[in-house]
């Protein structure tokens, strides 16, 4: 996978509005950035990574960041790649908007590449209002199928972290985990947000309204509690620090 930075000839970045989408880069640790949008409450949560000389993006975020992306992604040397968490619509939306390589998990390309793994999402699972907001707002999140350059898979090393295969929310969802400071990144593995009412909290398996898999994604947040992270940050809201291994084993055995 190529680390030159590449321009964004398609994307205009009006500061102003992109600003207004989505929270400039805030480093969060050595060579790691995290932005967040979604409005009004900026809960979706993307990443850089240094990459050479300049940073590849984990997960992809609503397409209504696609420009904020942009323009921070400039600010910090140029975006060199994407690599997808997973491909659901509000983890891939700004991926089609940016002409860089996107990868994925293998077990995650035909999703990606369709129609984000709605086909296996039961929204009936979410009470009436849960269901009118996320039944209305997914279509306009999403940036539509994107075009997978090549795949990673567990064990890859990416910019210095390791690919960690997290299943369960999607089949290829993926984290990535830096031994040095124990920092893992880790998309949906699990939530600290409600996606029904938007209010932050514990830690908490993902909804199973949107997993393929419920029992396999608790199986993968044991997983990750065994790596004992310092620091945890998902897809969504806000990071786990303290006792983050207990924190993931107790989201893993509440039903």
């Amino acid at each position: 996978m190529s680390t030159k930075a590449i321009q964004h000839g398609r994307v205009r970045i009006r500061p102003g509005l992109a600003r207004l989408a989505a929270t400039e880069p805030e480093q969060i640790a050595e060579g790691v950035w995290v932005m967040r949008g979604g409005f009004p409450l900026k809960s979706m949560n993307v990443y850089f990574v240094r990459d050479g000389d300049g940073v590849l993006l984990f997960d992809a975020g609503i397409s209504d960041m696609t420009a904020a992306v942009a323009r921070g992604a400039a600010q910090l040397g140029g975006l060199t790649r994407i690599v997808l968490g997973h491909g659901h619509p509000d983890h891939r939306g700004v991926a089609p908007g940016l002409e860089v390589p996107t990868y994925c998990h293998p077990d995650e390309v035909a999703d990606a590449e369709g129609d984000g793994g709605c086909h296996y999402f039961t929204l009936d699972e979410l009470d009436p209002h849960g269901r009118f907001l996320l039944g209305s707002f997914l279509p306009v999140w999403d940036g539509g199928p994107v075009k997978i350059a090549g795949t990673v898979s567990e064990g890859d090393d990416v910019a210095g972290f390791k690919v960690v295969h997290l299943p369960g929310h999607a089949p290829g969802l993926i984290g990535l985990w830096r031994e040095s400071d124990r920092l893992a990144l880790v998309s949906d593995t699990f939530y600290t947000v409600d996606p029904q009412t938007g209010i932050h909290g514990h830690a908490r398996v993902p909804h199973r309204a949107f997993n393929k898999d419920t029992e396999q994604a608790r199986a993968s947040i044991r997983k990750l509690a065994a790596l004992e992270p310092a620091t945890a940050w998902a897809g969504h809201a806000n990071p786990l620090t303290g006792d983050v291994r207990g924190q993931l084993e107790t989201a893993a055995a509440t039903t």
